[in-house]
């Protein structure tokens, strides 16, 4: 299969992308050789991404961090929500301890985040 090998060829693609993409819509059938182009060139630019900019999943205290924000609550407030001390909290965010597997599950349950951040902590 081909591939992106360098970031000239990455850029030449992307700008490419960007001008399918506005030339293509929804209504735009299947078998559009624009939209079949758009397609192929977005997974070479998928697989590239993967090797040379990967993301990394949120850390749970980024997490957890950004519920806070979302739920626009103090971190003792979170606490008491988690049925745990602030302290252990606070612990659990700068990284120094890790949830037991209940606190884990009670933190995945009531913020709706994901067991494999949680666990990963």
């Amino acid at each position: 299969m081909a591939q992106i090998k360098n970031e000239q060829q990455y850029a030449a693609i992307m700008r490419r992308i960007d001008s399918l993409f506005f030339e293509t819509g929804e209504n735009t059938p299947s078998d559009d050789p624009r939209l079949v182009e758009l397609d192929l060139l977005s997974e070479l630019v998928e697989e590239y991404e993967k090797e040379h900019y990967p993301i990394e999943p949120p850390t749970l205290s980024e997490t957890i961090s950004a519920r806070l924000s979302e739920y626009n609550i103090t971190q003792k407030e979170l606490a008491a929500m988690l049925g745990m001390t602030a302290p252990r909290l606070s612990a659990i965010l700068s990284g120094k301890v890790n949830p037991t597997f209940e606190q884990a599950r009670v933190i995945s349950s009531k913020l709706k985040i994901s067991p494999a951040i949680v666990l990963a902590g």
